[in-house]
């Protein structure tokens, strides 16, 4: 209810995924009856044996202070759709509603996974020959050490879900590989990953140059570089194309290439569409969050829906929370009983 679109795209995008004959798991649309259902029985969804709606009386809007709003609003769709996942009766949320306000409503209401302190955001970012997870994308920006670690396997696990791989090459950021570059923080996390390499394909140090070659799917750092980072790609994207169209108006025989060349054109822009996987998921609370884009049409809603149905299936959660287990009986072995 409380993306930018509103809930008409959602539908769509239901009308999308389920028109496909795929097997999807059970689908609830959470917020307002009155709205919902028109919008159901014009896309001939009316008693879909997949589809049911809980009704939800309240919305929390882009602009509202997440805590403020979490408070006020006890019945807004957000709330409820949240508390589903605590409940049980779902097991993943996706919402493109307010960013703060579902971080927040999520890790209060559903608390942190065993072994976990702070919440990350896993962003997929295009690169050379396919894409990598950004992690963390801006849920924790002073980060420690076992945060970083922790960030690692939530993001590996995440991208063996979206990308169908194995064992996800991970890789820590830093300004430079040469030992002592990025400071003690890199450092004690660089030497712990290392001890861990049974549980995730951790590959090492990586630089800035490195992040869009064909080297890792999975890149790690701290939510303020991570959030720097991604906005500062998405700023780009934005200008490079900008200045393409630019410069490709400037005379006729450029106009005449550019239809000639028009469906490389877009493929480039395929490769660069947000919507390709529907958002970013809130990792490390207990349970399944998923955060599509605010401005998300039918299409990045039916990609955020397949991502949802795609963490069910592959039991993304369960297997995260072992390998966590795993990381931290290494890290953290017993202390050896004294013989006697």
């Amino acid at each position: 209810m409380g993306g930018d679109l509103g809930p008409a795209e959602v539908v769509e995008a239901l009308k999308i995924v389920l028109g496909n004959g795929d097997d999807f798991d059970p689908i609830t649309l959470v917020g307002d009856e009155a709205e919902l259902n028109p919008l159901l029985a014009g896309a001939g969804l009316t008693g879909h044996p997949k589809i049911t709606v809980l009704h939800a009386s309240e919305v929390i809007g882009m602009d509202e202070k997440p805590m403020q709003a979490l408070k006020r609003k006890k019945d807004a769709s957000m709330v409820r759709a949240i508390e589903l996942v605590k409940n049980g009766e779902a097991r993943v949320a996706v919402s493109s509603g307010n960013t703060g306000a579902l971080m927040a409503g999520a890790t209060l209401r559903l608390r942190m996974m065993d072994g976990i302190d702070r919440p990350a955001l896993g962003a997929v970012v295009p690169r050379d020959r396919g894409f990598f997870v950004l992690i963390d994308a801006g849920a924790n920006p002073e980060a420690n050490a076992d945060n970083l670690v922790h960030n690692a396997i939530l993001g590996a696990n995440f991208a063996r879900v979206i990308f169908g791989l194995p064992a996800p090459r991970v890789g820590l950021l830093t300004i430079g590989t040469e030992e002592g570059k990025g400071g003690k923080l890199i450092t004690e996390t660089h030497a712990q990953l290392e001890k861990i390499t049974g549980v995730i394909n951790y590959v090492g140090l990586i630089e800035g140059f490195q992040v869009f070659k064909d080297e890792v799917e999975v890149v790690v750092c701290d939510g303020f570089v991570g959030n720097t980072l991604l906005k500062t790609w998405e700023s780009l994207a934005k200008f490079i194309t900008g200045l393409l169209k630019e410069e490709l108006k400037l005379n006729p025989v450029r106009l005449a290439g550019a239809a000639l060349a028009k469906g490389a054109f877009d493929t480039l822009k395929a490769r660069m569409n947000p919507d390709r996987y529907g958002g970013a998921p809130l990792l490390g609370v207990r349970g399944n969050v998923l955060k599509a884009h605010g401005s998300s049409n039918r299409h990045a809603w039916a990609s955020a829906i397949r991502a949802a149905e795609k963490i069910i299936r592959q039991d993304m959660y369960h297997r995260t929370e072992e390998d966590v287990a795993k990381a931290d009986a290494l890290l953290k072995p017993t202390a050896a009983v004294p013989a006697q």
